[in-house]
């Protein structure tokens, strides 16, 4: 087969949940244990760390990728979805994986497929394990899908697990309230795994305590150790006691004050656990982000007078965070070109939207996405107003046209929106 009759074999065959949504959700791990068996266990043939949450859980891994990157270690890092490229989900040291390597495991293992009938996703985790196995990786950063418990890359044991913040996202798989949530994300903790929790929500600590009692492990409130306070874009002073350091980082969201305690905190254990990486790593790292790990998407400036910004954020925490830093800037006036998925709940999110701003209703070209039409009515609901233009780039294209140079356009509402966004 060639590359694209690969990927259309795997998206065509096997249930995508980016595409079509819980259909695709396989809630136990048999076929990812199966699959694995097949390839002869590789996720068991190297070092892992484990990466959970609601938002942050992709900065996280790509910093701790880098972080290890500027440390010297051979780092694999298996991220979800692909904003551009299936490439981009397998990557050692910031290099995606070779379409010849996707190619060749497909067929290699194509009799598996047709017997175990794995999803999309868990057919990219086996990807992802043997590549990394047959590299010799000295670590790898393993981000979660969705959930945690019942989540394909919950097979390995690592040396260290990360949860990043919880908030409400995916409901009618992991439940309806923000501990039953938790618990779900609490799955990746493993008997004598240290744990790391990145952000301290009172309401949902129990829920980690009671399943790091269970498991016999460590659990490090990251912020009882580290604090990361935004002084300026990119700029973040670090206190960890009885010292402190400035971190310069290449991500300029100010949501990632949330994400650094995490990080250090992981890092911290680590270093515990036989590796060396010194804050000049940290910070080397911290710094080359994107060029190191090929991150995008993470309030991502595409564009100039007028200012343009992108963000994958697309739950409630998120977009809060989000209008957190468009307050923090000053335009005249803010173009919002927002595209949403059908199979959740969007009331949450519209209502948390400003309503002065000019909107611009599209939608991404996926079986999820929500008709432009039926955002646009559930946002006037809300009392937001705008007009539909459905393509992704037209609808930057016309939030330009309507434009001056001292307005702000932020782009989002949907990963698959940001993904369709031409020159990003």
């Amino acid at each position: 087969m060639t590359y694209p009759e690969t990927l259309n074999y795997l998206y065509q065959n096997l249930p995508m949940f980016q595409r079509v949504g819980a259909v695709a959700y396989k809630s136990d791990l048999t076929n990812t244990l199966a699959l694995c068996e097949v390839l002869g266990n590789p996720h068991l043939k190297f070092k892992s760390i484990h990466v959970a949450g609601t938002n942050g859980k992709g900065s996280s891994s790509h910093m701790l990728a880098s972080i290890l990157q500027s440390a010297g270690y051979k780092t694999g890092l298996y991220t979800s979805p692909h904003l551009k490229e299936f490439t981009e989900r397998i990557r050692i040291n910031g290099q995606e994986v070779s379409k010849e390597f996707v190619i060749d495991f497909v067929e290699r293992i194509k009799p598996s497929i047709e017997w175990i009938k794995p999803s999309f996703f868990e057919i990219t985790v086996a990807m992802a394990f043997d590549y990394f196995a047959q590299q010799k990786v000295d670590i790898a950063v393993i981000e979660v899908g969705l959930g945690g418990r019942l989540d394909s890359t919950n097979v390995i044991t690592p040396l260290v697990s990360l949860i990043t913040n919880i908030s409400w996202d995916h409901a009618d798989i992991l439940g309806d309230t923000l501990q039953k949530i938790a618990y779900e994300k609490a799955g990746i903790i493993k008997t004598h795994v240290p744990v790391v929790i990145s952000e301290y929500q009172q309401e949902l600590s129990p829920v980690f305590i009671e399943q790091a009692i269970k498991h016999t492990c460590r659990l490090i409130m990251a912020t009882n150790y580290y604090t990361a306070k935004r002084k300026e874009p990119g700029i973040f002073e670090v206190s960890h006691y009885p010292n402190g350091y400035s971190v310069k980082l290449d991500l300029m969201g100010i949501y990632q004050e949330k994400n650094l305690p995490g990080v250090l905190a992981t890092v911290e254990v680590l270093n515990e656990s036989g590796f060396s990486i010194s804050v000049s790593q940290i910070q080397d790292g911290l710094g080359k982000v994107t060029t190191q790990t090929g991150l995008k998407g993470r309030w991502q400036t595409i564009g100039t007078s007028p200012l343009v910004i992108c963000d994958t954020g697309h739950n409630e925490g998120g977009i809060q965070e989000i209008i957190r830093q468009i307050n923090e800037l000053g335009f005249n006036q803010l173009h919002m070109v927002l595209g949403m998925v059908k199979d959740k709940d969007v009331s949450r999110i519209l209502s948390l939207l400003p309503k002065y701003a000019k909107y611009y209703f599209c939608q991404a070209n996926i079986p999820r996405a929500m008709n432009a039409e039926e955002l646009k009515l559930k946002a006037e609901l809300e009392g937001l107003n705008g007009i539909i233009v459905k393509n992704v780039n037209e609808a930057i294209a016309e939030a330009k046209r309507n434009s001056s140079t001292d307005d702000f356009i932020f782009v989002g509402g949907s990963t698959f929106v940001v993904a369709e966004v031409e020159n990003l």
